[in-house]
């Protein structure tokens, strides 16, 4: 059994250790780093070996905060060695606002060169994406369209529409047609409006 003066002993040297402490100091942690994680700068590097950080970081790369991509992924659109001006273009002309669809059909042009292994994989692409609604032949007479009024007649519509109305429609929908640029890619797309316009042309 602990005396009273074991108990005041003790409640006395806790006392004095905790008064002379720094409030603000925590005192001991478990894996520091893993409480607060150090903030990099973005394509920051560290060059000292000597450093705790310097293997935290991928040190094949020189030390670069910035990771090598993981082997096997697909990686974006590589735009080096365009010319200058052009990537502005690019990325300005595929963020078109959704309410600027005649701009739109007046500036785009399809930049995929027109063939039949073009208008082929259009076709792949039509049938996986526009077929239940626009139809087989693009006549508006999809299964979709049953229940789903307003379909357009993609078969008329080429005749009179630029390449950049349809891309754009695709991109960010029109009417009671849903946008479709979150489901397929730009070249998709083109490739799409070659089918589209192949379909114009065979009707004529």
């Amino acid at each position: 059994m602990i005396s009273l003066k074991g108990v005041i002993a003790v409640s006395s040297i806790v006392l004095l250790f905790s008064c002379g402490k720094d409030p603000n100091d925590p005192g001991l942690e478990y894996a520091p780093q893993m409480a607060h994680a150090i903030a990099f700068e973005p394509y920051s590097q560290v060059t000292d070996t000597s450093s705790e950080f310097y293997n935290t970081i991928n040190v094949n790369a020189g030390g670069l905060n910035q990771r090598k991509p993981v082997a096997g992924t697909v990686a974006r659109k590589q735009y080096s060695g365009m010319k200058k001006g052009s990537l502005a273009n690019e990325i300005f002309a595929y963020n078109i606002p959704a309410d600027s669809l005649e701009y739109a059909a007046k500036v785009l042009i399809n930049p995929i060169p027109l063939s039949k292994e073009t208008v082929e994989d259009g076709k792949v692409l039509y049938g996986r994406y526009c077929q239940s609604c626009h139809g087989e032949g693009g006549l508006g007479d999809g299964k979709v369209a049953d229940q789903y009024k307003g379909v357009a007649n993609l078969v008329a519509k080429a005749k009179v529409v630029t390449d950049g109305h349809i891309f754009h429609v695709i991109t960010h929908g029109k009417g009671r047609m849903w946008p479709h640029g979150s489901q397929v890619n730009p070249d998709e797309r083109w490739k799409i409006v070659h089918y589209v316009k192949s379909l114009g042309s065979s009707a004529q």
